[in-house]
C-alpha cells in the first residue's frame, strides 16, 4: 500500500493552501475532497457559501510563502475596508482595513490549481468517515471512493481541513488537546445571496462600494448582523448570521417564528438596494446556507499523526466570522508543520506541537479575547448598542479591539457620557470588564506552553474566562 507523506483531507481554502506548501517543500501530497477537480472544496449543493471578504495582509502572506499571485478575477474588488453601522444607522465603526470581495469559486480553484502545480496528487469523489488509528496515533484515513468502496489511505501525517463537521476531530481518541465538539451557542447560523443590483445606489448607510458593511441590529440578525458586500460587475453578497439562542430569546419576545430564511428576506426588504435585483447564479453558487463558529480556534490543533486546520478548528475571526483569513494563514503553518515533522521523522504529539505556537504567535493570540467581546455584543439589545457607539468608543479604541490591540477605558475617563442611567452603566461596566478580561487571555496566550505537559493548566485559565464572560453577559438580544 502506497504511504503518503502528508494526506490533505478537504480541499477548501485551508487544505488547499496547506498541500501546495507542503508540495513546495517536496513532500509527497494527497489532496482529498469529496467533490470533482472542477470544484474543489466546495461547501454543499449550494456552493462555496461564503461573505467572501478577506484580509489584503493575508492575501499577502500567502504571496510571500508560496510565491503564488491570484489573478485579478479571482481576487474581486478590492475594498478600502469593513465598516460596522449601529442599529439606528447613526454611527460607523472599523471592522477591518483593506481587502477584497473575492470571486470565491475562481479563488478556491486558483489555490487548488497551486496544490497541483507543486506536485501534489488529487483523490476526488472520495468522502473521509474518520481516521486510520494505530497505537494511539493517527496514521491516514478511511473512506469511500467514488464507487461507494471502503477504502483505507495511509500518511505520515493526516491534515484536517474537512471544515466545522469534520469526521476526523470528531472520531479522533479521547484527548484533553481537541475539542471533538463545538459547542451550540458558539455556532452562527449563516445564510446569505449573490445579487446583480442598480449600479445607481448609492447611500453609504445601506451600500458602499468601497467598504463591506456590517449591520449590528439585534432584532434584524440577533446575535450576529447582517451584511452587504459589494462585488465587480454591480453584484453584492448580502446574508444574515445569527446565534440560534438569541434567535429564540427574540421570538419568544415578539411572538415571532423567524427563522434564518425569513429574516433574510426581511433584511433585503429593509435595505433600498434591493428594489429591482435578480439573483446571479453563476457556478451554482447564488443561494446558500452554512454554520459558522465564532470561538476562539481549539486550544490545541494537533494530535499524534494528525493536525487541524481552518473551520475544522474553529478558527474563524470570533467577532467578525471572517474564517478566509486563518484559513490562509493556517494552511501555510500546517504544510510547513507536517513538513518538518517528516522530515525530522517525528510526527508525534512533540514532534507536530510547534504548529500551535507558530498558529498563535502569526494569528491566534487574540481571537480568545475576540470571543469575549462577542459575548458582550450578543449580551446588549439596539438601544444599548445605538448609545455604546455613540458614548462609549471612539473610532481609535474601536480600531485598537478589532485588531486584536486593547485600549484603555475606565469608568473616571468615560463616566461623564453615562447620561441614561443605570442601564449604561452597568453596560459600561461590561465593556471594561470585557477588555480586562481581554488583555487577560492575551497575555495567557503570549505565554502558550512549550510543551504538551504544560498544556492543561493553560486550557483550564483560558475555558474559565470564557466561562465566567458566559456567566456574566448572557444573550440579550431585546
Amino acid at each position: 500500500m502506497v504511504e503518503y507523506d502528508v494526506i490533505v483531507a478537504g480541499a477548501g481554502v485551508s487544505g488547499a493552501t496547506a498541500a501546495a506548501m507542503a508540495g513546495k517543500l517536496g513532500k509527497k501530497v494527497l489532496l482529498i475532497d469529496r467533490n470533482s477537480e472542477m470544484e474543489p472544496g466546495k461547501k454543499t449543493v449550494w456552493g462555496w457559501v461564503c461573505g467572501d471578504a478577506v484580509a489584503k495582509s493575508h492575501i499577502t502572506y500567502v504571496q510571500k510563502n508560496l510565491g503564488n499571485t491570484f489573478s485579478s478575477e479571482a481576487l474581486g474588488l478590492a475594498v478600502d475596508g469593513v465598516v460596522a453601522l449601529s442599529p439606528d444607522l447613526g454611527y460607523k465603526l472599523p471592522f477591518d482595513g483593506e481587502g477584497y470581495s473575492l470571486e470565491r469559486p475562481l479563488f478556491g480553484k486558483a489555490l487548488f490549481d497551486e496544490a497541483i502545480k507543486n506536485g501534489a496528487e488529487f483523490k476526488g469523489k472520495f468522502s473521509v468517515e474518520g481516521p486510520i488509528i494505530e497505537d494511539n496515533k493517527v496514521r491516514g484515513v478511511f473512506g469511500k471512493n467514488e464507487k461507494g468502496e471502503e477504502e483505507k489511505i495511509r500518511g505520515k501525517v493526516t491534515i484536517d481541513a474537512l471544515g466545522i463537521a469534520s469526521l476526523l476531530r470528531r472520531k479522533l481518541p479521547e484527548n484533553p488537546y481537541i475539542d471533538k465538539e463545538i459547542d451550540y451557542e458558539d455556532l452562527e447560523l449563516t445564510g446569505r445571496f449573490i445579487y446583480k443590483t442598480e449600479d445607481s445606489f448609492d447611500d453609504p448607510k445601506y451600500y458602499d462600494k468601497k467598504n463591506a458593511l456590517i449591520h449590528l441590529n439585534q432584532q434584524m440578525a440577533p446575535g450576529g448582523y447582517g451584511w452587504v458586500f459589494p462585488k465587480t460587475e454591480g453584484r453584492v453578497n448580502v446574508g444574515l448570521g445569527v446565534q440560534h439562542k438569541s434567535l429564540e430569546l427574540r421570538n419568544k419576545k415578539f411572538g415571532a417564528n423567524d427563522n434564518l430564511k425569513s429574516l433574510i428576506e426581511k433584511y433585503v426588504k429593509w435595505n433600498p438596494l434591493f428594489k429591482n435585483y435578480k439573483l446571479d447564479n453563476t457556478s451554482r453558487n447564488g443561494e446558500g446556507y452554512w454554520s459558522v463558529s465564532v470561538r476562539r480556534q481549539m486550544e490545541g490543533m494537533v494530535y499524534p499523526g494528525y493536525i487541524g486546520v481552518g473551520d475544522s478548528m474553529a478558527s474563524a475571526n470570533p467577532l467578525s466570522a471572517g474564517g478566509i483569513g486563518p484559513a490562509l494563514i493556517g494552511g501555510i503553518l500546517a504544510g510547513r508543520a507536517a513538513s518538518k515533522a517528516v522530515e525530522s521523522g517525528d510526527t508525534s504529539l512533540e514532534g507536530l506541537w510547534d504548529y500551535n505556537l507558530d498558529y498563535v504567535k502569526q494569528y491566534g493570540k487574540s481571537m480568545a479575547g475576540m470571543e469575549v467581546f462577542r459575548i458582550f455584543l450578543q449580551s446588549m439589545n439596539n438601544q444599548d448598542i445605538d448609545y455604546g457607539m455613540k458614548s462609549f468608543i471612539t473610532y481609535e479604541e474601536a480600531v485598537e479591539i478589532t485588531y486584536g490591540r486593547i485600549p484603555e477605558l475606565s469608568l473616571t475617563k468615560k463616566v461623564s457620557k453615562l447620561v441614561r442611567g443605570v442601564g449604561a452603566l452597568r453596560t459600561f461596566k461590561d465593556l471594561v470588564w470585557t477588555t480586562q478580561k481581554m488583555k487577560e487571555l492575551n497575555a495567557i496566550y503570549a505565554d502558550y506552553p512549550r510543551s504538551p505537559k504544560e498544556f492543561p493548566e493553560f486550557k483550564k485559565k483560558v475555558v474559565s474566562i470564557i466561562n465566567e464572560a458566559k456567566s456574566r453577559m448572557p444573550s440579550s438580544p431585546v
